[in-house]
């Protein structure tokens, strides 16, 4: 059974990455555990400021929270009434990745899908806070919905890869079935200033092969200085609908990903984009 988390501020975005999920996984039996944790908006909402009691003030957060979970999912049986799948509303006084991180552990996530954007809606920003935090904190895939996007069904997914990652086998599987549904042709793009392979790469490219072998795999090298330009040159040239990529300590990801300035981040995502965890979970 797959478990995907879903976390939600109740914006439009986010129920954009509601709908983009149940859409993907329709033909899968799965978990979907719809989240808002409602810490930071009792600090945050200036008509509760003027709130004394701090208990009061939280009473009110918390309810209201719970009667618009109740009203997304009232939505969401409306508009997926799936046999395949089953929903579970959490509403937490706790932090928004503290929350994650805790449903992540707990219910042994497969994957958390989120958008990218909230109520705040900032076109400047490629991806807020929030989306950066969980892709770099989280212990589990996570795929980030750009705001608006509406096509489903994938059919050209990107790869990226330099293969010194040692890949998790769950991970792979995840992403193995969540494009055999569709035939979906994964490209797979080896970004590199060598023409040859290590044998450490030869491994990991036989090990990716192995892994993802019910899907139809194009293998490519880019020789190419420039990574972002690279990518987003394929993205465009093939009509690509989902970016992958393995976040790892001090690889190139890192660099695109986690930049303490995001406005420098270069490679504009259109698409969604699925950061797996090279990590032990």
């Amino acid at each position: 059974m797959r478990k995907i988390l879903v976390p939600t501020d109740f914006s439009d975005n986010a129920m954009n990455a509601l709908k983009y999920a149940l859409e993907l996984f329709k033909y899968e039996i799965s978990e979907f555990f719809i989240m808002h944790a409602y810490a930071e908006t009792i600090y945050s909402d200036k008509v509760l400021q003027t709130l004394d009691n701090v208990t009061e003030a939280t009473k009110i957060v918390a309810e209201r929270a719970q009667s618009q979970l109740e009203e997304t999912l009232k939505k969401v049986n409306k508009i997926s009434p799936n046999p395949r799948h089953k929903y579970m509303i959490r509403n937490a006084n706790n932090l928004f990745i503290s929350e994650m991180e805790k449903i992540v552990d707990a219910e042994n996530i497969d994957l958390v899908i989120m958008g990218t954007r909230g109520e705040t809606n900032d076109r400047k920003i490629t991806f807020g806070s929030h989306t950066l935090q969980v892709l770099k904190f989280v212990r589990c895939p996570v795929m980030a919905i750009p705001e608006g996007y509406a096509h489903i069904q994938p059919r050209r997914i990107l790869f990226v890869t330099n293969y010194l990652v040692q890949y998790k086998r769950r991970e792979l599987k995840l992403l193995c079935e969540m494009a055999h549904p569709y035939r979906a042709q994964i490209d797979v793009l080896y970004l590199s200033k060598s023409k040859e392979l290590s044998p450490v790469q030869e491994d990991n490219q036989a090990f990716l092969k192995a892994e993802l072998c019910k899907n139809t795999l194009e293998f490519k090298t880019v020789y190419s200085k420039n990574i972002n330009e690279a990518i987003y040159t394929h993205i465009k040239e093939n009509s690509t609908d989902l970016l992958v990529m393995v976040n790892t300590k001090h690889s190139f990801s890192e660099n695109i990903i986690f930049q303490s300035v995001i406005d420098k981040i270069s490679l504009h995502i259109t698409i969604p984009f699925l950061v797996l965890q090279n990590i032990k979970r």
